[in-house]
């Protein structure tokens, strides 16, 4: 991980947010939309885990907050993208999952969601590079509220303001509250004049049908291989090496978040991934003992390095195959496929053993 600048007074400066990496077909498009004043009060960024979604929406809403934009473009030097480039632009509003509020009065929660993103905030100015929330973090009804307060406000520095809505399947209107569902609603349905609004979601049919028919869709791809690479390299202290660098890469699939929370320690994850599959191999009385062995809410990180091992084998076995039989290729792409499905799962708050037991039943019978 990057780490933050010490000022002489053994203060923290805020850290510049990293460049975007692998997009810029999609950014020319974007600038674009920005520099002919078309683009939407309301788009939701879609994508894969780990992409860049949000980073790239804090790219717009820096074209979007730039005094003297070139080309649609942000330019990079002037009080605007500076202020947006270390988090601290008063009219750029970034909502990201928190836990729930625990105070029983409505405003007080209101007030603790305040707070709790402002935490968050502080630690994405000292440390950009992040990952994933808690699997029990969401946008509560508070954040909804708290959302509803920052957009009554007028801009304060800038002709507009920014409202981000990061990882939005987690949005409480999700469990079915009417007055949540219908504050979204209200918001992408008439947005405040000089408002935009930015939602991103790595599975967009999550989100309910009423608020994706009022967002305009920006698909956001994977990035090559080339620009995980270059971002590993020149942004991460200290930068892995060799087999680790191409271990990441070759992990990653064209996410950067992916690469950032592949396992660099492989010796361990990789004798795992050889016994699991060898036990898979033997059926149910092979794999049950290792299922069980598998601890169900801890050691979670271990969980994840033992999928990321598992696709890194499937994933070698397969282009081992490629010049075998068809049939062949294909199951060891469904299985690969599985596994990535199950590796999806493990960000959320699914329980490692069941998973792992679902997962040796599949591979049993696809390979």
């Amino acid at each position: 991980m990057t780490l933050p600048r010490r000022t002489g007074h053994n203060t923290f400066m805020p850290m510049a947010l990293h460049p975007v990496f692998g997009h810029e077909i999609l950014m020319n498009r974007l600038a674009g939309a920005v520099a002919s004043g078309r683009f939407p009060q309301a788009a939701l960024l879609s994508g894969p885990t780990g992409v860049g979604k949000q980073r790239l929406a804090l790219w717009i809403a820096q074209a979007l907050l730039c005094e003297q934009p070139t080309s649609g473009r942000p330019c990079e030097k002037c009080t605007g993208c500076t202020r947006v480039q270390t988090l601290t632009h008063p009219d750029l509003h970034w909502f990201v999952p928190i836990p729930r509020p625990k105070a029983p009065d409505p405003a007080k929660q209101v007030d603790e969601a305040e707070a709790l993103l402002g935490e968050v905030m502080a630690e994405r100015r000292e440390k950009p590079i992040y990952g994933r929330p808690d699997g029990m973090a969401s946008h509560a009804l508070a954040s909804i509220r708290l959302l509803q307060r920052k957009v009554a406000l007028t801009p304060a520095i800038a002709r507009r303001k920014i409202v981000i809505i990061g990882d939005a399947e987690r949005l409480v209107v999700q469990e079915a509250s009417p007055e949540a569902a219908n504050a979204i609603l209200k918001l992408l349905e008439e947005p405040p004049t000089h408002t935009v609004v930015l939602l991103t979601a790595a599975d967009p049919q999550a989100l309910l049908p009423t608020i994706r028919s009022r967002l305009i869709p920006i698909r956001v791809g994977r990035v090559p291989d080339e620009a995980v690479r270059q971002f590993l390299m020149s942004q991460v202290s200290p930068p892995p090496q060799g087999a680790a660098l191409d271990r990441q890469v070759v992990l990653a699939e064209g996410s950067i978040g992916r690469a950032l929370s592949a396992d660099t320690g492989s010796e361990a994850a990789d004798k795992a991934a050889e016994r699991f599959l060898a036990a898979v191999a033997k059926g149910p009385a092979g794999w049950t003992a290792t299922v069980l062995a598998q601890p169900p809410w801890s050691a979670r990180g271990e969980y994840t390095a033992l999928l990321d091992a598992v696709s890194l084998r499937l994933r070698s076995r397969l282009m081992r195959e490629q010049d075998g039989e068809r049939s062949r290729q294909a199951r060891w792409s469904r299985a690969l496929r599985r596994v990535e499905a199950a590796r999806w799962e493990a960000q959320g708050n699914a329980n490692p053993q069941l998973g792992l037991a679902v997962l040796a039943h599949d591979l049993e019978r696809l390979l």
